[in-house]
Formats: structure tokens, C-alpha cells, sequence
């Protein structure tokens, strides 16, 4: 493995897949099959700048508490940093790391000149009311605020945040340099500079790669059978569009629990049941319910993991049924769970291929923001569309070649696209 030890980062306990020492593996993985130089390897696994704040904030109670707030800035050698802002209990400074690295070879496989970065706050959103969230948000975003930047770091929505705390960081940002700065985050409301089409982005790039796989293999998203984990802005809306699109999502679930039914689910109906029930799916008519490690097992054409990291481990791989496993979360699938799903032939779209729709349409949202031109929401799928089939087409085809995993070939196309810019620029002094 190469060192992580210059990292000032928690030691994870035995038991725990950390994600930022599989995220290394799978550079070193790259590495290997690029052949790259030892110096380049070295670089590429270490982030460029791990940021870590004091956030206090006064609680409607009155009482003060301090949280902890991260960013990290992993690679700027093909352009600004951008990545997400989560909020959720399970926030680690490894785990920001690692998603970080992931977004690096993501924005080089799709050609978008932004080098990975990510932040995060360890808390429950839910724990908290509204007011105390702006002022945490806002307290974040000027503690960061000579670290971020429309042409330096662009952060955007994540697990836990949406456009309304999107809205709250542009105004900060704003208000402290004394104009409106629209490409400072991404995936704000349209009323302040957002992007049609940002909503459904993500689930719409995953829709893509799953039709484009099918495709090889003669077939097509009408009459498929999917079965998809996780039903918020990803899962809800990669769920819709593929409904629309004539599939049979047979299964679909929450950190709650889901739902299956054997002849497809009205995906529709299922959104308004859930919006109406505080997200919980218990209870949807001629549906059975179904624990979250259920759905992972059931028999269909494609699995789409959307919620949380490791989902798909050793202890359930060999349990998978379906043909396909689009990653439309960030690193559903463990190491060895990966090695498993490849021996027994079951093809694995990787995170950094299956879930860049969200990004490719942040960068359309930055270039509106920059530019003060702003497209309607058929140019914005247009663009998605262009840049996940050209980058399904390249995947697929160095995997041809190399006789490798989807995986595999993804992660030589991005990480030697930036290896080869860090090359060519040379280091610096």
C-alpha cells in the first residue's frame, strides 16, 4: 500500500473498511496497470490540503456547541477543486479524504476540468431546527471562506444538504466580498443561479450508464427488472426516470426499510406516499415490505446501491443475483466484495462512472453562474447525455482492450489523465 501516514487522519479500528485506504488501492491498482512512476503515485495518494474547523454555533436553547467542520482539497492540477458539503453523523476526516480522491479521477473520466475536493460536518441534520442549520452553515462557510472560491474551490450539495443550505453558502460567500457570486457553489435554487436539470442529475447520469450496459448486452431498459437501494435525490429520482423509461423497479428502500413487488412498483405513486410520510415507505398498498439486506439479494437484471457506503461486502457478495451493480453511491462496494462480484462475472459500473451525472451538471451550473447565461433544462440533458455516453464508450472500450473490470479501465482513464497533466506541468519549485 502506499503511505498514508503523513495524513493527519483517525485511525480507523481493524473491524472498519476505511474508504480512504480503499480509495488508495484502487490508485495503486491504476497505478500498476499505467505503469506510472513511483514520484506520481506518491502525490497523487495524498490529498493537497486537509482543512479542519471550529464551528460554534448558539442552539435555539440558547446553549453553545462547538462542531467540527472538514475539507479536503485533494488535486487541483487540471483545475478549481469541487465536491460536495455533507451532513451526517458518520462524517470522518478519512472518509472526506477518500470521497475527495474519488472525485479527482471522476471529473478527469468525464473531461470536466475540476480537481476533486469534498467537506463534511460529523452531525444529524434531522437532530437539528432550521435556524440552527443556517447558522452552522453560514458559520462553516466563513470559516472556510479563504479556501474557497468560484475559480478555487466550488462546493456543492451532498448527503444531508440540499440547494437550501447551497443558497445560505452563496450568500456568506457574497456577503463577505460585497457582490453576488453565483459560481461559488453549485446546485443552489434556480432563483439564485442554479441549474435546470441539477436535481435529477445524478439518477439521470446513473439511468444513462445502466441503459448504455444493457445496450452491450442486447438489451434495454423496458421490461428490466431493477432493484434500487436508497430512495432520496439519487434512488427517488434514478428510480422515476428509468419508471418512465419502461423498466419494472421491482424493489426500492430507505435506511428504514423498503418495498417490493414483484410486477414493478408505481414509482410515482411511491414518491407522493413517501413525501407524505416523512420519507417512510411502511405501508404502500400491494407492496411487501423488505429490509434493506433483502433488497440486495433479490433476483433481477440490475442493482442499484444509492444509499451509503459497503453496502456490498464478503459477507453478502456472493449473495448478489443481479447481472448488473451500478455504484450510484460513493463506494457501495468493498474491496474484497469487488474481486468477488468480478470472479462470479457480474458486471460493476463504478461509482466514478455511475453516479457523475451530478457533477457534469454542476459544471454546466458553474459555466451558467460564470458566464450569466443560462440554458434551458433540454440543452442541460443534452450536455449530461453527451459527456456519460462518451465516457461509458471510453470505459468500455479500454476494459476491452485491457481485458480488465469497468473499474479498472475507469480508473486508468482518470487517474492517468491527471497523472499525465501533473507530468506535463511539472512540480513546483
Amino acid at each position: 500500500m502506499v503511505s498514508t501516514s503523513p495524513l493527519p487522519l483517525e485511525t480507523p479500528s481493524p473491524a472498519h473498511i476505511c474508504p480512504y485506504d480503499q480509495a488508495c488501492s484502487y490508485l495503486e491498482q491504476a497505478a500498476k496497470e499505467l505503469r506510472l512512476d513511483q514520484n506520481l503515485l506518491v502525490m497523487l495518494s495524498h490529498p493537497r490540503k486537509v482543512i479542519t474547523v471550529s464551528i460554534p454555533v448558539k442552539l435555539d436553547s440558547g446553549e453553545v456547541q462547538v462542531l467540527a467542520g472538514h475539507r479536503v482539497q485533494h488535486c487541483d492540477i487540471l483545475g478549481p477543486y469541487k465536491g460536495g458539503t455533507r451532513y451526517h453523523p458518520a462524517v470522518t476526516l478519512r472518509e472526506v479524504s477518500a470521497l475527495a480522491m474519488l472525485m479527482t479521477w471522476k471529473c478527469a473520466l468525464l473531461g470536466i476540468p475540476y480537481g476533486g475536493a469534498k467537506g463534511g460536518i460529523a452531525i444529524d441534520p434531522s437532530r437539528y431546527s432550521v435556524g440552527e442549520l443556517e447558522r452552522i452553515t453560514r458559520r462553516y462557510t466563513s470559516e472556510l471562506i479563504k479556501d474557497i472560491g468560484p475559480s478555487v474551490d466550488i462546493p456543492a450539495p451532498d448527503m444531508g444538504t440540499s440547494a437550501r443550505e447551497m443558497a445560505w453558502m452563496m450568500d456568506t460567500y457574497s456577503v463577505n466580498v460585497g457582490h453576488a457570486v453565483p459560481g461559488i457553489v453549485t446546485g443552489k435554487p434556480i432563483s439564485v443561479g442554479g441549474s435546470r436539470g441539477r436535481e435529477m442529475a445524478t439518477g439521470r447520469g446513473t439511468m444513462i450508464a445502466v441503459r448504455e450496459a444493457l445496450a452491450e448486452r442486447g438489451k434495454s431498459l423496458a421490461g428490466s427488472r431493477i432493484a434500487i437501494q436508497g430512495f432520496g435525490n439519487v434512488g427517488g429520482a434514478a428510480a422515476l426516470l428509468l419508471h418512465q423509461a419502461g423498466a419494472k423497479v421491482i424493489a426500492v428502500s430507505t435506511g428504514a426499510g423498503g418495498v417490493y413487488a414483484e410486477n414493478g412498483l408505481d414509482i410515482p405513486a411511491l414518491k407522493s406516499f413517501a413525501a407524505q410520510n416523512h420519507r417512510s415507505l411502511k405501508g404502500f398498498p400491494n407492496a411487501m415490505p423488505i429490509s434493506n439486506a433483502q433488497l440486495l439479494t433479490f433476483p433481477c437484471d440490475v442493482l442499484i446501491p444509492a444509499a451509503l457506503e459497503n453496502q456490498i461486502t464478503e459477507d453478502n457478495a456472493n449473495q448478489i443475483q443481479a447481472a448488473i451493480v451500478a455504484e450510484a453511491a460513493n463506494g457501495p462496494t468493498t474491496l474484497e466484495a469487488d474481486r468477488i462480484l468480478e470472479a462470479r462475472g457480474i458486471t460493476v459500473l463504478p461509482d466514478i462512472l455511475a453516479n457523475a451525472g451530478g457533477v457534469v451538471v454542476s459544471y454546466l451550473e458553474w459555466v451558467q453562474g460564470l458566464s450569466y447565461v443560462f440554458w434551458d433544462e433540454e440543452r442541460v440533458n443534452r450536455e449530461l447525455e453527451h459527456l456519460m455516453v462518451q465516457a461509458y464508450q471510453q470505459v468500455s472500450q479500454k476494459s476491452r482492450q485491457r481485458e480488465i473490470s469497468l473499474r479498472g479501465a475507469a480508473y486508468m482513464l482518470g487517474v492517468g489523465r491527471v497523472a499525465q497533466a501533473l507530468s506535463d506541468r511539472g512540480l513546483y519549485p
